[in-house]
């Protein structure tokens, strides 16, 4: 019907625009951006999703960081314990020497000396060894309980407690050398009787240690272990979430070259449909 008052050709052709123009305005915001979702309007709840995997992502990165800080704290422990080792096990070698009668009395005097010298340092590892600025092993970090988080959820953490296994090296160590707690002089190998008997005490305090050791070394490998799971999981994470607020951009680019032309071609029709009131004109010459 051809009518002055409304022209149903020209209203589908601005209709029709308004569409297209939607489309293209979207298909170059994506391109833009490079996210298919750029807000709720996009896929509600595709943008939900994705926020909740980016804060696990996100979550799971810092846990990564805490497994390797953990980790350092423990082998920094390890390596002060290696030498607390080392020094017990010359200590032994001191009492074995000074308890064989072979030994003089002026040998066992120079032996007592190292021995005394090496207790000393006992103390003043176990005692004073730090990381990052606090004790980490007697009355630090080491000897109380530990908790890890190792995960970004709260429930993901991981327990150690060393206090009991802690309390007895102070005991052993103090039981085989009284220089330990600070004592001018001692009097562990002065004779071969109390050489041999201090042996058996420093054997106590080695197995002390290496009990500890062990513990630590199977925390710090199961750390190890929750690292590399953690990094396993927040990669495949992020390419889910990259599924969900990336954009394609092959297909988006044909959806754009696609809006463009349907733009010109309706914009096109509305200069065509707005000549149809002349034909109306020409009935009345």
């Amino acid at each position: 019907m051809l009518s002055l008052h409304t022209n149903n050709a020209a209203l589908s052709a601005q209709n029709s625009i308004s569409k297209t123009q939607a489309t293209l305005s979207t298909s170059m915001t994506r391109l833009s951006t490079g996210f298919r979702v750029n807000s709720a309007m996009d896929d509600a709840a595709g943008l939900q999703i994705a926020t909740r995997l980016k804060a696990q992502t996100s979550g799971m990165s810092v846990a990564m960081q805490n497994t390797q800080n953990s980790t350092s704290m423990l082998q920094t422990a390890e390596g002060a314990f290696n030498e607390v080792t080392n020094m017990l096990v010359r200590m032994k070698d001191l009492a074995t020497q000074a308890a064989d009668a072979s030994s003089t009395t002026a040998d066992k005097s120079a032996m007592q000396s190292e021995f005394d010298a090496l207790g000393q340092e006992l103390g003043n590892v176990l005692k004073n060894t730090t990381f990052g600025g606090s004790k980490l092993l007697v009355g630090g970090t080491i000897a109380s309980s530990m908790t890890f988080q190792i995960g970004a959820a709260a429930s993901e953490t991981m327990a150690i407690n060393l206090t009991t296994d802690m309390s007895q090296i102070v005991t052993d160590v103090s039981a085989a050398t009284a220089n330990y707690t600070g004592a001018a002089t001692g009097t562990e190998i002065a004779t071969g009787t109390a050489a041999n008997g201090t042996i058996t005490k420093l054997e106590t305090a080695i197995a002390s240690v290496g009990k500890v050791q062990s513990s630590l070394g199977a925390t710090a490998n199961r750390l190890d272990h929750v690292n590399s799971n953690l990094a396993n999981i927040s990669t495949n994470t992020k390419a889910a979430t990259g599924r969900i607020m990336d954009v394609d951009f092959a297909t988006e680019s044909s959806k754009m070259t696609s809006a463009q032309m349907l733009l010109q071609a309706g914009t096109a029709m509305l200069k065509q449909s707005n000549s149809m009131s002349s034909m109306v004109m020409s009935l009345l010459q």
